[in-house]
């Protein structure tokens, strides 16, 4: 299927959200999203590390920056795409320039999701059946991924291909202790793990 890409860009003037902006760490990594990465470029300011765009639910490209900065600053609106930096354990900013607010993802949000992981991590080790889901999704499908993944298991595994997955669907299989999502990584569960979640054996 032919796909067609069509950016939407923001314009705005992002001058007066940035003098809201306070942030104590001496090297900030500068984050947004696609729609505003074009108006983020032209920031001028030797405190950021232009980080580029999150695509998605995907922070590859801000890995490469994650060693040289103290905290990050996401210009954007809404906290799914800040959120997703949580496991890089650094101090994560919100400029929203939409609604010309400034404020900081708390250390209890962050701890909670620290907390949540290490509860799936125990699941992992305790379940006795993990099922798989694989998204047919183009940009998420991991097949090849997922069937390596099964391969090392040394528990009964089981692969779920679906394209839109729909979480109460899941609860038709309750003898499934622990869910690994391979799809996109912000699909989340009590009891779902995000593959890239795993601890490395």
């Amino acid at each position: 299927m032919k796909r067609l890409f069509i950016p939407a860009r923001v314009k705005i003037d992002l001058n007066t959200i940035l003098k809201k902006v306070k942030i104590k760490e001496e090297k900030v990594g500068l984050i947004t999203t696609v729609q505003f990465d074009e108006e983020v470029k032209k920031i001028k300011n030797d405190k950021f590390v232009y980080g580029g765009p999150i695509l998605g639910c995907n922070i590859d490209k801000i890995l490469p920056i994650k060693d040289e900065v103290d905290a990050f600053l996401y210009i954007g609106s809404g906290d799914f795409h800040p959120l997703a930096l949580a496991k890089l354990n650094k101090p994560i900013y919100i400029a929203n320039p939409l609604t010309n607010k400034f404020s900081k993802i708390s250390e209890e949000e962050i701890k909670k999701l620290e907390k949540q992981l290490k509860g799936k991590i125990i699941k992992y080790y305790t379940a006795k059946k993990l099922g798989i889901i694989v998204s047919t999704k183009p940009g998420q499908n991991l097949f090849f991924q997922a069937l390596n993944l099964q391969k090392k298991l040394k528990k009964p595994s089981f692969l779920f291909i679906c394209n839109d997955l729909d979480l109460n669907e899941l609860e038709n299989f309750p003898d499934i202790d622990l869910w690994i999502n391979t799809a996109c990584p912000r699909i989340e569960g009590k009891n779902i793990i995000n593959m890239s979640d795993l601890p490395k054996e």
